[in-house]
């Protein structure tokens, strides 16, 4: 498991940690999982940073989920304003949920390359649900069963997403209609693979109904360049009768800094967008944006309802998201904090054995760790000791890729140019430390 606590450091946990651990693993079972060598307890978050019970504040260099940062005020005042109100389901009419899906929808470029073409939305819950109403969708209105996804693709914890997710390993199996394409690394030509798959679909008598992608491939190790590679994949997917959905979970609300959405990056219009908890700053709320006569040909013999998706507490949520996107520039922000930490990263990188390539696009950077002394082999192990290290000093990432090789550095859009440094000291400090063995 890429970055998990495996027990062995228990012994150098404060007896409440422990106990807490303890307690966690009679509640919740061994399905769970905790990050690093010494799990850390959190109690408040603000900021980009996160607070241990003894008041030490952490640097949070790795949760997209609470896209604009813990705590927001804005979010907080508004979620608190609703939760007073009213929190219903949306079988009744409330004007938050139109006028938020409006909103959300003129920034998209679904079907066609003109910003605000019209689209139409479903919410749910989670990304996980998105990518399956996503899946349906697709099946339904294609008629086709194939999906093709990428090597150590992630997409969802549903039954029918899991089987469409080779990272979580050989103990899930993935479907009989599904087919995985080498990630979109250097020396692949992608679009050649994925039409490849819709071959080999067809040659077993299925037809394509999707092509599925994280548009970073965070999961594989973080895959964001060239722009544009996409556009081609898509004439593809779209020439053998499928629908490309476009998992933004990962890349949307500004991630990528020069755009919204990380497809937009390709200059591809996807036939389905799916978005994650990024929308309501880690509140629960989720959906998809697709053309509108797909959504058309699916409710003519598909109902569609979630109680809690869209509902008006986590609609107030995503609403105050979108302010302060606005507001505050984030976009922006990712873009100049997130060039200026891929440029000092480069330079770091370039000075040490145990660094390699540096990939990203705005506040999404994954960073190779090698062996030293062996250029280009991938070292679990050296990453695994950068992350740990990292969390000694109160700076927190994580790992990523099909061997857990790749640095994963996902901060909240706020970061800014004096976290950047931050981070930067810290890194440089546990680098050396790796190079002299402390391993």
């Amino acid at each position: 498991m890429v970055n998990g606590y495996d027990g062995t450091g228990a012994a150098g946990l404060p007896a409440a940690t422990r106990e807490l651990i303890a307690r966690r693993d009679r509640a919740l079972g061994g399905a769970y999982r905790l990050f690093y060598d010494q799990p850390v307890s959190f109690t408040r978050g603000s900021g980009v940073y996160l607070y241990d019970p003894d008041g030490n504040a952490y640097l949070d260099a790795y949760n997209n989920v609470p896209s604009v940062g813990h705590s927001h005020p804005h979010v907080t005042d508004l979620v608190s304003r609703q939760l007073a109100t009213l929190n219903t389901h949306t079988r009744y009419l409330t004007d938050g949920l139109v006028s938020y899906a409006e909103r959300l929808l003129a920034t998209h470029t679904v079907g066609s390359l003109t910003a605000g073409t019209p689209g139409q939305a479903m919410f749910t819950c989670t990304g996980s649900e998105a990518n399956d109403l996503a899946l349906r969708i697709a099946r339904h209105c294609t008629g086709a069963t194939g999906v093709i996804v990428t090597a150590n693709a992630y997409h969802g914890v549903t039954a029918a997403l899991a089987e469409l997710s080779p990272s979580l390993g050989r103990g899930v199996p993935l479907g009989t209609h599904v087919r995985v394409v080498p990630a979109p690394a250097p020396g692949v030509n992608f679009t050649a693979a994925v039409a490849w798959a819709i071959g080999d679909l067809e040659r077993h008598g299925l037809r394509l109904a999707a092509f599925l992608a994280d548009s970073l491939f965070s999961s594989d190790g973080v895959l964001p360049d060239p722009p544009g590679f996409l556009a081609p994949v898509a004439e593809a997917v779209h020439a053998a009768g499928g629908l490309y959905i476009a998992d933004e979970v990962q890349a949307g609300f500004g991630r990528t800094g020069t755009h919204l959405w990380g497809y937009q990056r390709h200059g591809i219009a996807p036939d389905i967008v799916t978005m994650g908890k990024p929308m309501g700053n880690g509140l629960p709320i989720a959906g998809l944006v697709a053309r509108p006569d797909l959504i058309e040909a699916f409710g003519r013999q598909s109902r569609y309802f979630n109680t809690f998706g869209g509902n008006p507490v986590c609609v107030a949520a995503a609403t105050a998201v979108l302010d302060v996107l606005e507001a505050e520039d984030l976009p922006g922000n990712a873009q100049a904090t997130g060039t200026y930490l891929k440029d000092a990263v480069t330079r770091l990188a370039a000075a040490s054995p145990v660094l390699g390539d540096v990939r990203g696009a705005g506040l999404y950077l994954g960073v190779d760790v090698i062996a030293p002394g062996t250029p280009g082999t991938p070292s679990p192990a050296h990453a695994a000791a950068v992350v740990n290290r990292m969390r000694e000093r109160r700076i927190l990432i994580s790992a990523t890729g099909p061997h857990g090789d790749v640095l994963k550095i996902r901060p909240p859009l706020p970061f800014a140019r004096e976290h950047a440094d931050q981070f930067l000291a810290a890194l440089a400090e546990v680098i050396e430390a790796v190079l002299d063995h402390r391993v």
